[in-house]
């Protein structure tokens, strides 16, 4: 049998970008690994070397693992729903049909491809736009960006209001997962001021009186009393490293607005608006975590929006920006949503094209 030429080089090619890709998705997984290991040892370190064996008040001892779990249950609970809460979809009607994706490849100018993307998003619930004041277009996905959407080069898709991706938990910060992040980082937050402020006793008794004495301390001796002393120190920097991440987030949340956003302002038909989103403490926080008290610290779904149609703010009036009129409707509470803007020269680009598709 004859063989196919450069068939051979093609399934070699083949199978090393497989090898590759299989590859590089392990390696993604090697921080969340050593998050992991991390919290094991320190597990070992606080319920075996602490609490087992150092303390010798059996009272102190239930005391110390009853609250020790509870944190460890909630802070492992909220980091498993960060990593593996799918980060969504896009909806199909944001997809650009077969016969409009050949219309917009086919253009000639920039002004047609603004104008294709008009006509298809006409009925769609976006407010954002380039800072261009063009539609928001992913030419990957070859879909039109929902509000707050923007592409993960990581994850290779749109992810929706996304906020960053997070190499230490392997996924996208997004709409989905956003509640268990911030519960992640409060729940973990926690677990290390709770090993901090169980252990630092230890720490100031063999540093001022143990330091060049091999008497036990307590029933800590050997390896031991190095473990609670490095427990007392990784807890203590992480819970550094944790408090101003946890903050920064608690701020994001109660002024409405993504870590993305809080670098490069959204930008609506009137332009630029850093606080385009937000409505106000209470309703900005309810819309990440829902409307029920008794689930706000429960790593479990509960954001009042769907991820695609977000509730602005009442805007100033604005003449124009980029060509494009502003005007807008308000529901009476200070919410307001904009509609999209209609010009002569819009109107005139979509004649043409639709006469030329004739």
């Amino acid at each position: 049998m004859m063989a196919i030429p450069g068939s051979r080089s093609s399934s070699t090619t083949s199978t090393n970008k497989g090898t590759c890709s299989v590859c590089i998705k392990a390696v993604k997984w090697v921080p969340v690994l050593f998050i992991l290991s991390i919290v094991v040892w320190s597990y070992y370190a606080f319920v075996v070397q602490l609490c087992i064996i150092t303390i010798e008040s059996t009272i102190q001892k239930v005391i110390y693992l009853v609250v020790y779990h509870l944190l460890f249950f909630m802070f492992i609970w909220a980091y498993f729903q960060t990593i593996f809460t799918n980060i969504g979809q896009v909806p199909s009607q944001f997809k650009l049909p077969e016969g409009e994706l050949e219309r917009l490849t086919h253009a000639e100018t920039e002004e047609m491809q603004n104008a294709i993307l008009e006509r298809f998003s006409q009925n769609l619930p976006n407010r954002n736009r380039t800072i261009n004041g063009n539609v928001r277009y992913c030419e990957k996905c070859k879909h039109v960006k929902p509000d707050r959407s923007h592409h993960c080069s990581v994850c290779g898709e749109c992810v929706l209001k996304m906020d960053h991706h997070c190499p230490w938990v392997n996924n996208c910060v997004c709409f989905t997962n956003y509640k268990f992040f911030i519960l992640f980082l409060g729940y973990a937050l926690l677990y290390c001021l709770f090993i901090s402020m169980t252990s630092v006793q230890y720490f100031i008794t063999f540093w001022r009186g143990h330091r060049h004495s091999t008497e036990p301390l307590g029933g800590l001796e050997g390896m031991g009393r190095f473990h609670i002393l490095f427990l007392f120190f990784v807890a203590v920097m992480f819970a550094i490293s944790l408090a101003s991440l946890f903050f920064y987030h608690i701020y994001l949340v109660s002024v409405n607005r993504t870590t993305l956003e809080a670098f490069r302002s959204p930008v609506f038909y009137h332009g630029p608006d850093r606080d385009g989103f937000n409505l106000g403490r209470r309703k900005n926080f309810m819309q990440v975590f829902g409307e029920n008290p008794k689930l706000w610290l429960v790593p479990v779904f509960t954001t009042s929006v769907d991820g695609v149609i977000y509730p602005v703010r009442a805007q100033p009036p604005s003449s124009s920006y980029h060509t494009m009129e502003n005007s807008q409707t308000s529901l009476g509470d200070g919410t307001a949503f904009d509609k999209r803007p209609s010009t002569e020269d819009m109107e005139e680009l979509l004649y043409e094209i639709n006469y030329e598709d004739e």
